[in-house]
């Protein structure tokens, strides 16, 4: 009887608990290499704050959510939020799509629920899961882990994940193994965090912790609406989380990076001239009749002088395209994910590394953006079910 190729996965966060669930053991011996005392620590900790298992629109507006967008093109489309669900199903999991269109599991359904359900599935696939395994590079062509214990594969998957939030393992202190490889890296940067805007002090000691909502924000060609917080630090919420990319690539270009925020995307210039031509105190106006927010109003008394706080011409256009300078993005650690890692340039559509043949990436270890909101979470699915597809289709 011919034996089984062994595959080695090589951490064991969320694009490595999918593929696992997904192979075909009947073919394949697999093993998951997890450096933790537990699987999946990262994906429990980003179920605290409001389980996102996907987003329900169309998949063609779905692609043009990351960045770069062609990377992950095909594996989204082969296996979109739709398969997602329907697999998420199969295995006990059904979910809803709620009011801003994002899927989660069905109302009642914890996060640790869906994790245990997905392991589950992997100790039925007879996949076998040894922990406190961290990997340590190579040693000759074998795997070493810091047990001392040498892994020779026929198929190794990496999922190592990214840097931020070290206290579930994800510090992206890799880097350096693929470097002795040869391989082409990017340093992590943070992504979907806190960016650092140089308040007055008045102006945050009134208003930190304040919500701006159904507002819209821009950088660059770039908009996105939702709400954002005023922090001490600077901002941060969905609106401004979206615009990573922009915002980034302009920091890293100048040092700063201006965003306009719209704070009444609902009404146009002229409509809201219409309603500062109402008679009455201008600052009452801002608060009755359009609905500003105290902070808003403040902002436009710091930043007009009073002759252009009391012309409608030039306030409406700055409640319609409000300029904030970025300087700088939170620390890594305080990011809820990275880029960097693994260069595009590497791989190839399967995710196979180009100049190491059966070795695989997959997760954010590798160089792509998404925001909030199921996104990050539906590319590792994807990802891991096009790198178990194309193993298990392969002769």
């Amino acid at each position: 009887m011919k034996s089984k190729k062994t595959i080695a996965i090589i951490g064991g966060g969320a694009s490595a608990l999918f593929f696992a669930s997904l192979i075909d053991t009947s073919k394949f011996s697999v093993t998951i290499y997890e450096k933790n005392k537990a699987l999946g620590r990262k994906f429990l900790v980003a179920g605290d704050g409001g389980f996102n298992l996907t987003h329900a629109e169309s998949i063609e507006q779905m692609v043009q959510r990351y960045t770069p967008s062609f990377f992950l093109e095909n594996a989204l489309v082969e296996n979109d939020n739709t398969d997602f669900r329907e697999w998420l199903l199969s295995i006990g999991v059904p979910t809803f799509e709620g009011s801003s269109h994002r899927i989660y599991p069905e109302k009642g359904i914890k996060p640790i629920e869906v994790f245990n359900a997905i392991l589950h599935q992997i100790k039925k696939n007879n996949v076998v899961i040894k922990y406190q395994q961290e990997w340590m590079g190579w040693k000759g062509e074998d795997l070493l882990f810091n047990s001392s214990e040498e892994v020779n594969a026929d198929i190794v998957i990496f999922a190592l994940g990214g840097a931020s939030w070290k206290k579930t393992g994800s510090k992206g202190d890799w880097l350096s193994h693929f470097e002795q490889k040869k391989i082409n890296t990017m340093p992590f940067q943070a992504s979907n965090c806190a960016n650092e805007v140089e308040w007055e002090n008045d102006f945050v000691n009134n208003h930190a912790g304040t919500p701006l909502k159904n507002i819209a924000i821009t950088c660059g060609k770039a908009t996105q609406k939702g709400e954002v917080v005023i922090t001490a630090f600077g901002l941060e919420g969905n609106a401004i989380y979206a615009l990573s990319p922009c915002i980034r690539e302009r920091l890293n270009e100048n040092g700063k990076s201006t965003i306009h925020i719209d704070f009444k995307p609902s009404l146009s210039v002229e409509k809201i001239i219409v309603r500062l031509n109402s008679s009455g105190n201008r600052t009452k106006i801002l608060k009755d009749k359009l609905k500003l927010p105290k902070s808003v109003v403040e902002l436009m008394k710091i930043n007009l002088s009073k002759d252009e706080f009391m012309k409608n011409e030039t306030l409406a256009d700055r409640i319609k395209s409000f300029p904030l300078e970025i300087v700088n993005s939170a620390p890594i650690d305080e990011a809820i994910s990275t880029v960097g890692g693994i260069s595009l340039e590497e791989l190839n559509s399967s995710f196979e590394f180009k100049n190491m043949p059966n070795y695989y990436a997959m997760g954010e270890m590798i160089d792509w953006d998404a925001p909030t909101g199921g996104y990050l979470l539906q590319a590792c699915y994807s990802m891991g079910k096009k790198i178990a597809h194309h193993l298990n289709e392969k002769k």
